[in-house]
């Protein structure tokens, strides 16, 4: 045992020499990297990861070296992870089993997460805000009860594997609603704003200290805002934080992160409510001015105590994978100067 003792030692000794302090002997090691998982949250939508790492798609750091990737992120100053779930996908990508592989993972970071509900079996978003196919038949009765089950069922797997989100979206860039025509804003906020609480209500129950988001496309637009948001308030809807998208292009990223600030402190004053961009993102190959929209709006977002944090959508997202060209990875599969914004 004694000899073992002495071998360690001596091996630590030379690895800590050059930071050795020779006035009280002790050993000492370089820094290691430190994370930030509390305060303002640096994040990334990553849900198209297991699906690209089934087709054999590989990340790299600026080194050139293969790395996972949401440890990349990581060390490029992310602390969360937002994932999409949908109710029963065709192929099983971003459903709930889905889902809860990458949560694993990032719970095992230590990173922090977002649950996005779509309430659909593929995409929603401005354009379509289809019902689940086992649901298209569903009374508004149903529908409501669909919501709160499918909610539950998906937030319980969670707990049961000891995963908590801090944030979880109920819809996905609702401006003009959900699980439509029943909840389409434009002509039932009514029901719209049931459908809302439903969700709402499941979260509360599986997590009571879970913010729940109610987020929109257009983070620039003031009045689709005000529109909803006034809407919602009037007819009883509930939420804790107001998630914006924000997508501008090299030619109206100033203007357009403007009128999304300008927006945000609207927001704040009218409602009282806390602010997160869920969504962001740029052309790839534009990774300069990307950077500079990026630091702009990080810079003025941390300086509102109302707001909480910033997420990039798919940036692990390269060479043309779904068509998709507003990641923040090259061709070659390492991030752009464009997330160092993040550090």
């Amino acid at each position: 045992m004694m000899k073992l003792k002495h071998i360690l030692i001596a091996a630590l000794t030379v690895i800590g020499m050059s930071a050795c302090n020779d006035d009280d002997n002790k050993i000492t090691f370089p820094e290691q990297p430190t994370y930030d998982m509390t305060g303002f949250a640096k994040g990334a939508d990553v849900s198209w990861l297991t699906q690209m790492e089934r087709n054999d798609i590989k990340f790299y750091n600026s080194n050139g070296r293969e790395t996972e990737c949401m440890t990349l992120l990581r060390d490029l100053g992310m602390n969360s992870i937002r994932l999409r779930v949908w109710v029963d996908p065709v192929n099983g990508w971003n459903n709930v089993n889905d889902m809860l592989s990458k949560a694993i993972r990032a719970n095992n970071l230590g990173m922090r997460l977002m649950i996005d509900f779509h309430y659909s079996d593929s995409w929603a978003d401005p354009g379509q805000q289809t019902k689940p196919a086992a649901w298209a038949n569903y009374s508004f009765e149903e529908l409501k009860q669909a919501v709160a089950d499918h909610t539950t069922e998906v937030l319980s797997t969670l707990k049961a594997h000891n995963i908590t989100p801090e944030w979880v979206q109920v819809g996905n860039e609702t401006g003009n609603g959900m699980l439509w025509d029943d909840g389409k804003a434009s002509e039932n906020m009514a029901q719209y704003a049931e459908l809302n609480n439903s969700g709402y209500d499941a979260v509360k129950e599986v997590f009571p200290l879970a913010k729940v988001i109610v987020h929109l496309q257009s983070g620039e637009d003031l009045g689709l805002y005000r529109w909803l948001f006034d809407g919602l308030k009037t007819n009883g809807a509930k939420w804790d934080v107001i998630g914006m998208s924000l997508y501008p292009q090299e030619d109206n990223w100033e203007q357009m992160t403007n009128d999304c600030l300008a927006n945000i402190n609207a927001m704040i004053e009218q409602y009282g409510s806390e602010i997160m961009i869920c969504e962001v993102g740029m052309p790839w190959n534009l990774d300069v001015v990307c950077n500079q929209f990026l630091t702009k709006l990080l810079t003025a977002t941390q300086s509102i105590p109302q707001c909480l944090g910033i997420f990039y959508w798919e940036p692990q997202a390269y060479n043309g994978w779904e068509a998709y060209m507003l990641g923040a990875f090259d061709l070659q599969g390492r991030p752009t100067s464009a997330l160092d914004a993040f550090k």
